[in-house]
């Protein structure tokens, strides 16, 4: 994409922009025109900011892999995908590809055109793919990839729903029992000596109503300055290493990580890329910047003769199974099986964790809100019993 500045045969000045594959090209087009080019700047095209959710990625690949094994052209296939019925986001993806692969690209340039449209996985399998002619195949592998990738990640999702709901809840009761039900109670207990328990959920009620917007907007302040704390390296990668320390939710954790490294090298290692840069691509899918930092030593040890296995052995956040999987691969050549295998494994293993997970977390949770209610009711209760007998105890005098 060119800008330009031109003059006519008349004296005048024009301006505009054009696409053209090079200055020489564009001077050209200007002539044809009766135009002469006197300043040119390349501009880049808008890059998209938008990432494709894994299913919207896997009915891509689905879809691209069962035109194209139907003997439907490249071009033809994508132009057909966007002409359906998409979401404005997917239909400006794809009829941007469509427009690079008509200029002549290949479609792994044109998808890395696209910024964080595509995963990296993704545009470097499609680009082996190219270089073998097996773009079909790579495509349907890569659909199946992200299928069941969208079903662990839904899973585990769905299983942390209801945890979240109680939690929300539990908010919910405290808020409307501190601001709404206590104050009714305050003046029953003016000029009264309260118990302990009165006295501090009574401190607790004054304070809500009275410093409930402070405290609201501290904690905004505070979570924002949080998240912007942890996007930096150094704080990220000891959030991600405190995340694999944590009990329960640290073997889950290793479990949905392994599996996810061990499909994604597969995937790589089985279209031919080299395994060092197949362990490049496959650290950035992990999704924990702790193990993410690792690598670098990982792809030492290859440089150095050591094998896979022996090279993993180090890493600090992967399942002990994957080392002894990756040996019994490279002994055997079976090494892209035996790894599919282990993310088959890895990903029902979390599955399973997470809902164990959750059944411990639930009655938890529930305890939680239930003893909490439960101390508001005693606090409330202890001085109306106690005005009960100041009353009765008069009422003897």
């Amino acid at each position: 994409m060119y800008t330009y500045n031109a003059v006519a045969l008349d004296g005048s000045r024009r301006s505009g922009r054009v696409e053209a594959p090079s200055v020489e090209a564009l001077s050209g087009m200007l002539k044809s025109q009766n135009l002469f080019l006197t300043k040119w700047a390349t501009k880049e095209p808008p890059r998209e900011t938008t990432r494709l959710k894994t299913v919207e990625v896997a009915d891509f690949c689905r879809q691209l892999a069962a035109m194209l094994s139907s003997g439907i052209m490249l071009i033809r296939a994508i132009t057909i995908m966007s002409q359906r019925n998409l979401k404005p986001h997917i239909k400006k993806v794809y009829l941007a590809l469509m427009a690079d692969l008509q200029k002549g690209s290949t479609l792994s340039e044109a998808m890395a055109r696209r910024g964080r449209a595509f995963p990296e996985l993704l545009i470097n399998m499609m680009r082996a793919g190219e270089n073998t002619g097996r773009l079909d195949v790579t495509a349907e592998k890569m659909a199946v990839t992200y299928d069941k990738q969208h079903r662990l990640d839904s899973k585990v999702r769905s299983a942390v729903t209801y945890p979240m709901i109680l939690v929300v809840l539990i908010i919910s009761v405290v808020l409307i029992l501190f601001t709404f039900v206590l104050p009714q109670f305050m003046g029953l207990f003016e000029n009264m000596e309260l118990p302990l328990p009165t006295r501090i959920v009574m401190g607790i009620s004054d304070f809500l109503k009275s410093h409930g917007l402070v405290l609201l907007v501290g904690i905004i302040i505070a979570a924002a300055l949080l998240v912007a704390l942890f996007r930096q390296p150094a704080p990220r990668r000891a959030l991600d290493r405190l995340k694999l320390r944590l009990p329960g939710f640290g073997h889950l954790l290793k479990t949905i990580y392994t599996a996810r490294f061990a499909r994604t090298l597969s995937s790589l290692y089985v279209s031919g890329i080299s395994m060092i840069q197949a362990l490049t691509v496959a650290k950035s899918t992990i999704g924990n910047k702790y193990i993410e930092s690792q690598f670098d030593q990982v792809v030492e040890h290859l440089g150095n003769g050591r094998s896979l296995s022996q090279a993993l052995s180090g890493v600090d956040g992967f399942e002990p199974k994957l080392q002894s999987t990756v040996l019994i691969g490279e002994e055997s050549g079976t090494l892209e099986k035996m790894l599919e295998a282990v993310a088959d494994q890895y990903d029902y293993d979390s599955e399973m964790a997470s809902q164990r997970l959750v059944t411990m977390i639930e009655p938890i949770l529930i305890v939680v809100m239930a003893a909490i209610v439960l101390f508001v009711i005693i606090s409330v209760l202890m001085p109306i019993y106690q005005l009960y007998q100041n009353v009765g105890a008069q009422g003897g005098l």
